[in-house]
């Protein structure tokens, strides 16, 4: 490595720390645009503690731009640390680097987290991640989930179902009669979102509640 391309590595690195996310952007920037492998480490390391959103985004984008030989470790390590952001970020870079080696890493408990961004970021690793095959169960696990949280994150969870297609339908199935009116909704929601992709989820959403809602009156009357 030349001195100039030391010098350049090493204010990249500076500037990634750098208290201006105007600084940190076009050093993320810089980091994607020339690739090396000295960067990764403290790339990963940003994502985990990058306040600004754009940022973190670009962090993601020079990450896809190493070899995952280099990047894939250092994310699967991520997955494991107690700081939310360090695994919802981790998992998102995963998703769009796309590579099924790290599809064992995505478990039941990220699947599950009780974070709603790690949890929605390990749904969309998962259904882009998973290997042919495995939809099933996979749609299994992803049922669990149905009724959880606000609007967002249920509607993440419902694109994670219909990504999966016509392989989701025997797990979703039964959470259409669930007892809970909330789960019953959702998957009601989700299932109209599959046979009708046109359909917008706060239509489909408020509707199943409707549904729900009078099903309710009718067994209770």
């Amino acid at each position: 490595m030349t001195t100039t391309r030391q010098d350049t590595t090493a204010r990249v690195l500076r500037e990634l720390e750098d208290g201006q996310a105007s600084v940190r952007l076009r050093a993320a920037l810089a980091a994607g645009t020339t690739p090396d492998p000295r960067f990764v480490d403290t790339l990963v390391e940003r994502c985990a503690t990058e306040p600004e959103f754009f940022v973190r985004d670009t962090l993601t984008w020079a990450l896809t731009r190493h070899p995952v030989s280099s990047t894939l470790p250092a994310l699967l390590r991520e997955l494991h640390w107690e700081h939310a952001q360090a695994r919802s970020q981790a998992l998102h870079t995963l998703s769009k680097i796309g590579d099924r080696r790290a599809w064992p890493a995505i478990t039941r408990p990220l699947l599950t987290d009780a974070d709603d961004e790690v949890a929605r970021a390990a749904w969309r690793a998962a259904v882009v991640l998973v290997p042919e095959g495995e939809e099933s169960a996979l749609a299994e696990v992803l049922v669990t989930q149905l009724g959880r949280g606000e609007r967002e994150t249920q509607l993440s969870l419902s694109r994670a179902l219909v990504a999966l297609g016509d392989a989701m339908v025997p797990a979703l199935q039964p959470a259409t009669t669930a007892p809970d009116p909330g789960v019953r909704a959702h998957a009601l929601a989700t299932r109209r979102l599959l046979n009708d992709p046109e359909t917008g989820f706060e239509f489909a959403i408020e509707e199943a509640k409707r549904v729900v809602a009078l099903g309710s009156t009718g067994r209770e009357g």
